[in-house]
Parts: structure tokens; sequence; C-alpha cells
């Protein structure tokens, strides 16, 4: 994209960037530091000081905890970016001495071990994630130099990488391997884009191309260790952990969810980066089978608990569900990389819908709890007593002893900008993926141009486009590209310039108008939104006769704090009559959707009576749904979005 500085001006995601600013970073912090009272502790810091030779001890927490440091670093340097703050930016750069403290003479940097198991560096690829937090130390360090300029994250970063390059590839005495939870590839990339040093390029390249090829370096390494493993039993599953099969022949989603967006995430970036129509094609397969057969109403992926993994096409239990926080995250990073490979609307379609839903639905309006598994169902007696359900909570917590999703949630939010606009390299056409008021500066035809977009989603449906044109000439001719959303069922939006209402082209999903735009020029994109009743594809049996509220790109649910228990019983009635209205006072401010409901008449029934006759006796109930993303920010109780009818 054409170096492009885009601010956001929007009230509702202005709420979401200043909790992370104010509260999300700094609460963030503390949990790092185990300081927060009755939360799990991280141990990241601690582990750091001890690495450094600050402190004696030995490692705790997951082997992988050095990501949580590097992932809150990367939130801390997008806020920065957007709003300096010398105190936040002066703890960071102490975290980054202590990261460099950490840092071995060769450049190697890992807590565990360094602390745990020196000596026994890169003999578990399969399990141990050095690559993987590798990885988000890249991220994190390209990241802080691009808002601060500071170089030494990125210093530090690089010596790492370089180690890396030198020990993993084809060449005599290098190692053939790859990562058993990808992430380093598409970090590799931002490390390149930043430096332009193509050796990291090419070491990306490598680690895609390596993964999957036979025979099975993890089996090796496994027989190697005395088939040993950290907290997996018997022989490594190659599936799982994105090895089964080399990436370009893979048909369909499989394994661990956030293992596998990560890598198409990456597998996107050298498609582009690389011309490589193989990869690409094997983007756009993975792409359709996933968000066509495996993806949540919500934007959630990954059904089961067991390998936090897909299952089989259609199979989306709701109450099993794992639909992880990262997971959804990886999904909108891959959606994001798509659209840079082409502009189609089925990508910010999807990222839209994990965003609004999935996402902003794992942490509280509060900013400091979190969900991990985001269900689309809620028995809180469940939970706490059946095995098959201990995963789903029916409240967030606090923080978490693998606790990957909250501060990706944070890095996530803080480069939201990133996400609303493409702008061609000759600053011809804009592409706009995502309404959320903002401005995006950018050059075309040795003009300056800004445009600045007013939205009024998610809970209405006008958008307002004003354009800018700075030095030399008034006016500026692109082409504006405005993305059709798929929840829009309208004959078709409608667009104004200066109040009067132009045809447009529709291309892949976007309505596109070329204009020689004039300083002034305003355009409005009207989408009207409806609350709609959406059904599942018959071969989803959890949804089989059921349907699910979605008001714009907002999925709603039902609650029992609304509605009572059980809401099993609750149904659709024949004729629903939904209704939208603003409640002010609720969670913040919200639209709300009532709507003619029905439920059993259990009346009847004696204690301890478990069956008998069947008696079609039910009661009218006018029920209430509110947005799936705030659900849990009351008293805990059951939850809904799927309804029968």
């Amino acid at each position: 994209m054409k170096d492009t500085l885009i601010t956001i001006k929007d009230d509702f995601w202005n709420e979401y960037t200043q909790l992370v600013r104010e509260t999300v970073i700094p609460y963030q912090w503390e949990a790092l530091n185990d300081r927060v009272q009755d939360a799990e502790p991280s141990y990241s810091i601690r582990n750091f000081r001890i690495a450094a030779g600050l402190e004696k001890g030995e490692f705790g927490g997951w082997i992988f905890q050095d990501s949580d440091l590097y992932k809150w670093l990367e939130a801390v340097a997008y806020s920065l970016q957007r709003q300096p703050d010398p105190e936040l930016e002066k703890i960071a750069d102490e975290a980054i001495d202590l990261i460099g403290q950490a840092q071995r003479e060769n450049g190697y940097l890992n807590t565990y071990f360094t602390i745990q198991e020196p000596g026994k560096e890169w003999s578990n690829l399969y399990e141990a994630h050095e690559l993987y937090c590798a990885g988000h130390l890249f991220e994190a360090a390209v990241a802080y130099y691009g808002a601060t300029g500071k170089r030494k994250l990125l210093d530090i970063s690089r010596r790492f990488a370089d180690l890396i390059a030198s020990l993993f590839g084809t060449k005599p005495g290098q190692k053939r391997a790859y990562c058993g939870h990808p992430e380093v590839e598409l970090a590799l990339v931002k490390l390149y884009q930043a430096t332009g040093d193509e050796r990291y390029l090419n070491l990306s390249l490598y680690f895609i191309d390596e993964r999957g090829s036979k025979p099975s370096y993890f089996l090796e390494e496994w027989e190697r260790r005395g088939r040993t493993t950290i907290w997996a039993q018997g022989e490594p599953n190659l599936e799982v952990y994105q090895s089964h099969l080399p990436v370009r022949e893979q048909p369909v989603a499989a394994g661990h969810a956030v293992r596998a967006v990560y890598l198409y995430s990456a597998m996107a970036d050298l498609a582009r980066l690389t011309g490589d129509v193989k990869l690409r094609e094997a983007c756009e397969r993975l792409w359709a089978n996933t968000t066509g057969k495996q993806m949540y109403i919500t934007g959630g992926i990954g059904a089961t608990h067991l390998g936090e993994a897909f299952t089989f096409d259609h199979d989306l239990p709701n109450d099993t569900v794992y639909a992880e926080t990262c997971a959804s995250i990886g999904l909108i990073f891959w959606a994001r990389r798509m659209l840079r490979l082409e502009a189609k609307s089925e990508y910010a379609d999807v990222m839209e819908r994990a965003l609004y839903n999935n996402v902003l639905g794992s942490m509280a309006k509060d900013g400091k709890h979190f969900f991990y598994v985001n269900p689309l169902e809620v028995w809180p007696e469940a939970s706490a007593k059946n095995p098959d359900k201990f995963h789903v909570k029916p409240v967030r917590q606090k923080w978490f002893g693998c606790s990957c999703c909250p501060p990706n949630v944070a890095r996530l939010l803080g480069s939201l900008d990133e996400y609303i606009y493409d702008v061609s390299e000759d600053g011809s056409s804009v592409h706009v993926h995502l309404f959320i008021g903002s401005e995006a500066a950018f050059e075309t035809s040795d003009r300056k141009i800004v445009l600045s977009q007013k939205s009024e989603l998610p809970w209405n449906g006008l958008v307002e486009f004003k354009v800018s044109v700075k030095e030399n000439k008034n006016d500026a001719p692109f082409i504006l590209a405005l993305r059709i959303p798929n929840w829009f069922h309208a004959k078709e939006p409608v667009l104004k310039i200066n109040g009067e209402q132009v045809r447009y082209h529709v291309e892949k999903g976007y309505a596109t108008v070329y204009r020689v735009w004039q300083d002034g020029d305003q355009a409005e994109w009207l989408l009207p939104i409806e609350t709609q009743l959406i059904a599942a594809n018959p071969l989803i049996r959890a949804d089989a006769g059921k349907a699910a509220i979605q008001r714009g790109p907002l999925v709603y649910c039902v609650e029992e704090a609304d509605n009572g228990k059980p809401l099993a019983s609750l149904s659709l009635a024949e004729e629903p009559e939904l209704t939208a209205s603003i409640a002010s006072e609720l969670l913040g401010g919200c639209i709300v959707v009532e709507g003619n409901g029905v439920v059993l008449d259990s009346s009847g029934w004696t204690e301890g009576q478990p069956y008998q006759p069947l008696i079609r006796k039910r009661e009218t109930v006018r029920f209430k749904a509110i947005p799936y993303y705030l659900w849990g920010n009351r008293e805990p109780g059951e939850m809904n979005v799927w309804l029968r009818y």
C-alpha cells in the first residue's frame, strides 16, 4: 500500500482505542509483572530478569511465555505512534533493556532454554515454540522502530534472526526444520519490509517450503528425544502442527486453528511478494474452506478444544465450541493479506465479522477481563460440572496461565487503522474496506489528498466522505471503491456525490466510481441497516431449525439477565416482529432487538419427572437480544446465539 497516514476518528472505535491506551496496556503490564490480585501469574518479566542474571529462580509459566511481553510491546508501539506518552515509552524502553540483557552473545534469546534447559536449544521444535517467540519479538521490534525510530529492539531482533538464518536451511550443517507453531514466517516478512534485507524474506519462504516435507522432521526429532514430549502423548500429530502435507497441497483447513491462520497469513504475504501462483491458489482454496465451511457466524474458527482445532466441514457446535480469540485475530491477519493480494469484498466481510463479534466480545467493557474461548451457547452449570465444557467460561478471566489472547487483542485494536483502506502505489485508487470514521492522507498526481470518513456504524448505515486536495491544484483524479457489505440485502446501496445520486460500477464486491475529485467534494454511502433473521446451511447440524439475529455487522444473542432461564426453551414465534431500539443506559449504550417468542409451559411437570407424553402447551413472551460482543458483562448466566423457530 502506498504510504498513507491514517487517523481513526470514530465514536464507536475511539472508545476502544482509548480503552487500550488508558486501561488495557497498563493493566497488562501489571499482569506481566504478576501484580494483579487473584489472577493467574504470568512470570513473564520475572523470567527475563532471571535470564538476565538479575534474579535467582526457576522458569515459570508456559514454555512460550516470552511472547506475551513481545505482543504487549507491539501494542505499546501502536499506542505511542498514535499518541505519544513519555512515561509509557520509558517503561517500554526499560523492558527492551531487560530483553537485551537476557540475549546471549551469539544472538540467541529465549528465557526457557536459558534458565531451564541450557544446551537443549532447537532440540524440540515440535513443541518448544522457540521460533514462535522469535517471531513475536520481530513483530514488536518492527512496530517499535516504526513508532519511535529507536533501533535497540530491532537490532536485538536482527541479531537473533541472523543466528536463525545461519542455523536453518538446506546448506551442509544446517537444520532442515521449521517451528511447530507457525508465526516466525509472517514476522520475517515484516522484518524484511522494515530492513530491506532479503535474507529474512528467503528464510520465511524456506520455512514455508520445508513444512510438511517427507520424511517428517517432527517424527525424526521425536525419535531422537526418546519418543518423549512436553504435554502431548504418543507420536506427534502432524495435522495439528500444520505439517501433515506441504502447504501448497493442503486441501482444507485442518489442525490447530491459530497455527493454521498464522501460516496462511505468511503464505499470502509470500504469494504477493514472490508471485508464487501455487501458493496463491493454496491460499484461495484454504480460504474458501475455512470461511465457507468451518467458520461460525461470529467469525470464530476452531470447533474443538482437543487440539484447539478445526474438525471437519460444517461441524460447528455451539456449546462445546472453542473459537479461540487468537484464532479470530489470526483470521483477520489473513483476511488483510488476502485483500492485498486481491481487493475482493469477501475478505473484508470476514475481517469485519470477526472484528465486531468474536474479537470485541473477547474483552470485557472494563478492559481487564478476557475470554480465551468464545462460545455461542452457555449454560454456567454445565461449564462448572461437565468435563467436556470446562473450557467454556460464563465469565471473563482476569488473566490466564496461557495468556496469548489478551495482548493479541491489544495489538490488533492498537493497529486498527491499518485495516481500513488500501491506496494503490500511484494513488489512482482508494479501496475502503471498513467503515470506520477516520482520515486517510495520501498522494496522487503530485497532489496531497485527505479523505475524511464519518461513519455511523455499527448502529446505522450512513457513511460520509469528504475529499480535501492540498497543494498545486484543487482537483485530483482517482477511483473511490466502497465495499458492499454481505450483510446488506437491499436492492443496492445508494451513492450520492454532492447530494446527487450517481451510478457506480461493481467490481469484486466494491462499488467503484472514477472522478476528478474537487477539493470539498462530499460523498454519501447509504447502507440502511435492517434487523434480520439468519439461517445456517442445513449441513450445519448444530443450527438446524434455528435462526440467529443480525443487524448490520453485529450478531445478537439472548442472555438470562433479560429473558430468564432456561434459554433452551425459548423459540421464535411464527411472526417474531423484530424491533430495534436504543438502550442508552444498557452496557454503555447500544441498540437492542426485541421480538415475539414462545417458551414451553413447565407448569405440568413435577419434581423428578424426566419425561412425559408430549403436550404442545407454550406461552408467548417478548424477548430481548443484545449485541453478542456485549454478552457476559452483567451477572453470570445463560446465553444463546441461535434460537429455534
